[in-house]
């Protein structure tokens, strides 16, 4: 796969350039009393009143219920270009990215790597999932203050935006904004933003966190000419 093109299909997967943003600073974030969090959870309103602690809590909720996941996506990258099709998870650590017609392209990950697959030239790229800042779609468990550095937290009546940091991904520093319902805290959209400041931003639809994805879904074809870019791991 040409590297431009490649460097495009990895803004989704976010591996991005050394410490683009190694300047930010995280985020404190004061930890809150149990009883008081538990009340705080079981609430449906806005999230106008939480704390930047008791956003990322509820996020963390929602992220670590989330087994698995069958959902419509719009993605928007560089330039405005416009790709969509469905997004299928389960964790941990298995994924598929399935893109509509025209689309070239496949990101699929079987539970130890991840894989962008060129139907056109019959070719694949192939990463370790650690190399990914998808945590927050592929781990075990998930605890986005400790996997990753939170930079900020910011809340209107629409949304619930935290900003995080990821080093430990391919090339360096993975920047992402995650953003959530603010009465469900439901996953409703994320954006990578690249080294050279470029943006792919992932939005979600039609979430179904009940059905489990057929199996065979997230399957890597090790017959397929494979390019690793695993750092010599």
């Amino acid at each position: 796969m040409a590297k431009p093109l490649r460097w495009l299909t990895l803004a989704l997967i976010a591996a991005l350039g050394p410490d683009a943003f190694a300047q930010d600073q995280p985020l404190e974030l004061q930890p809150t009393p149990a009883a008081a969090m538990a009340a705080k959870s079981s609430k449906s309103g806005p999230a106008a009143n939480l704390s930047a602690a008791e956003a990322v809590e509820r996020a963390n909720a929602w992220l670590e219920a989330a087994r698995v996941m069958t959902a419509d996506f719009v993605q928007i990258g560089p330039g405005g270009k416009r790709s969509e099709g469905q997004l299928f998870v389960e964790r941990p650590g298995r994924m598929l990215f399935k893109y509509s017609a025209p689309a070239r392209f496949e990101v699929v990950a079987d539970g130890r790597s991840v894989a962008i697959i060129d139907h056109k030239l019959n070719t694949q790229d192939e990463y370790f999932i650690a190399q990914t800042p998808l945590k927050f779609l592929l781990s075990d468990h998930i605890d986005l203050a400790k996997d990753t550095r939170v930079l900020s937290v910011a809340q209107d009546e629409s949304s619930v935006t935290i900003e995080i940091e990821d080093k430990a991904t391919l090339g360096g520093t993975a920047h992402l904004e995650l953003i959530f319902d603010p009465a469900t805290f439901a996953l409703k959209q994320w954006t990578v933003i690249d080294a050279q400041g470029f943006q792919t931003v992932v939005t979600l639809f039609n979430v179904d966190l009940k059905t489990k994805p057929d199996p065979a879904l997230f399957h890597i074809d090790e017959n397929l000419p494979t390019n690793r870019l695993d750092r010599g791991r």
